[in-house]
């Protein structure tokens, strides 16, 4: 796969990414929005323009929390309770909470709060070359669309298409994103990393190096995503025999940084010739610190040494059908206990509909096998795409629920619109009904990144002219 050569940086590139970032103790950039422009919304009063860190959401009519201590069913689901957030962490769930002095009290009354989503595996860049290629299977869309646009980039456009695609997924409720990305040239990793962390979203961000060189993926982490507070790092890699000797090198580093292997596995039938799981498992990489994207043409054998090795797989239906990849077998891989999350997969899925993947991976499987009770379920999917992508993330303890003491990532869902009303099944309309116009807030370690169904401080306008004259600018030069 192409890509652009490294580049040496610039000294004061550190200081000057945290300096843009100021993301230690604040909320998300203002991304373009002047002063001016901003204050003239009409605005709620929000934690950060108070300066409070304390927040309750009051009066939710439900209340699915993913911890089945705290309410009833799977989903732990509470009636008509509160969420009490303080210092960026969940304190309280419950019913008839008290507000400590200072409080920022939104009403949410009617509506639904849940974990936000939690996207597993994504390209963001790739929003540069949305709905193109849409003949193409795996193969003719990397060479026709995604390779040559790559090639061309600057640090100035993918910012804009980064950041245009980030803010799209976290104003479609997604609060974690996994972004695997094989852009090298520091100078575009660190404007990659900028985007990424200006709109607040928690991210990881994992590099693929298109040549063993751990040296200069771990000045990445160190100098570019550790100073992020919500960001973390994983090495990206593509198993296959014909370069077992980078997978390799690529595990090598992982483990020095004590940080996954986050790798393509199997997503096309004509990949196994490369033997991906087999280089995986030659190289000692088969374990809980690896994450296998796809996934869709495994064995019976090799779905039972990914659960023995407790490796962990990423699902990814709206992308698998668009490029005619087939379907992953869900059932199989829950039969063996394999923990499994959800991801958007960037430019071929075309959108950061967190509903309609959901909806996807349960429709896939009842198309194939004929069955209404197959594996995923209503409840199932709804856990995969919050507690179980964090625990296939190895961040369980942190994010995917609404546990006391977890950083305070979720969504305000507001069910009172013209494709999720009237009333029947809340939990099946999240998924079935649900659209990413009803996600009316966005919080992501305590803070507001969406409120009232709009992104706080953020010129969505200037967002998307940018992007169109990014996309403009790597046109003309092909």
């Amino acid at each position: 796969m192409q890509s652009a050569a490294p580049t040496t940086p610039q000294a004061p590139s550190r200081r000057n990414l945290l300096a843009g970032l100021g993301l230690a103790a604040s909320a998300p950039l203002m991304l373009g929005a002047s002063p001016r422009t901003t204050a003239v919304r009409a605005r709620p009063v929000t934690p950060r323009a108070t300066g409070s860190r304390t927040v309750l959401l009051r009066g939710a009519a439900l209340v699915l929390t993913m911890d089945p201590a705290l309410g009833y069913g799977p989903l732990g689901a509470l009636d008509n309770a509160d969420v009490l957030i303080r210092g960026g962490a969940v304190a309280a769930v419950g019913q008839g909470l008290q507000a400590p002095a200072g409080t920022w009290v939104q009403d949410v009354s009617g509506k639904l709060v849940m974990p936000g989503f939690v996207d597993a595996h994504t390209h963001l860049w790739q929003s540069a070359i949305r709905g193109g290629c849409t003949d193409g299977d795996l193969f003719g869309w990397l060479q026709r669309c995604t390779d040559a646009q790559r090639a061309r980039l600057t640090p100035a456009t993918l910012h804009s298409f980064v950041r245009l695609a980030a803010l799209d997924a976290v104003q479609s409720g997604v609060t974690t994103l996994v972004d695997w990305v094989d852009i090298f040239a520091y100078d575009l990793v660190e404007s990659y990393v900028r985007a990424l962390a200006g709109t607040g979203v928690r991210f990881t961000y994992a590099m693929f190096p298109p040549k063993p060189d751990g040296e200069l993926v771990a000045r990445v982490k160190r100098e570019l995503v550790d100073p992020v507070p919500l960001g973390s790092f994983q090495v990206a890699t593509h198993a296959a025999r014909a370069i077992r000797h980078l997978n390799h090198a690529h595990w090598e580093t992982a483990q020095e940084l004590g940080v996954m292997l986050n790798s393509h596995v199997l997503e096309r039938p004509e990949q196994r010739a490369d033997d991906p799981l087999g280089v995986l498992a030659d190289i000692g990489a088969l374990g809980p610190r690896l994450l296998l994207n796809h996934a869709i043409h495994l064995t019976e054998d090799e779905i039972a040494a990914v659960a023995a090795h407790d490796a962990r797989a990423v699902h990814c239906p709206l992308s698998n059908m668009r490029l005619a990849s087939g379907i992953m077998p869900l059932p199989g891989l829950r039969r063996k206990g394999v923990k499994v999350a959800l991801g958007l997969d960037g430019g071929t899925n075309d959108t950061s509909d967190f509903h309609a993947l959901m909806k996807a991976a349960i429709g896939l499987q009842r198309a194939r096998s004929t069955d209404a009770g197959v594996f995923p379920q209503v409840e199932d999917v709804l856990r995969m795409a919050t507690l179980g992508g964090a625990e296939a993330l190895g961040i369980a303890d942190r994010v995917g629920s609404l546990t006391p003491g977890k950083r305070a990532d979720l969504v305000v869902l507001d069910p009172a619109a013209l494709n999720f009303a009237p009333r029947f099944d809340w939990v099946g309309q999240i998924v079935f009904n649900g659209r990413p116009e009803n996600v009316d807030a966005v919080f992501v370690d305590g803070r507001p990144l969406k409120l009232g169904g709009r992104l706080v401080d953020v010129d969505t306008a200037r967002v998307v002219r940018e992007a169109e004259a990014a996309a403009t600018r790597i046109r003309s030069l092909a």
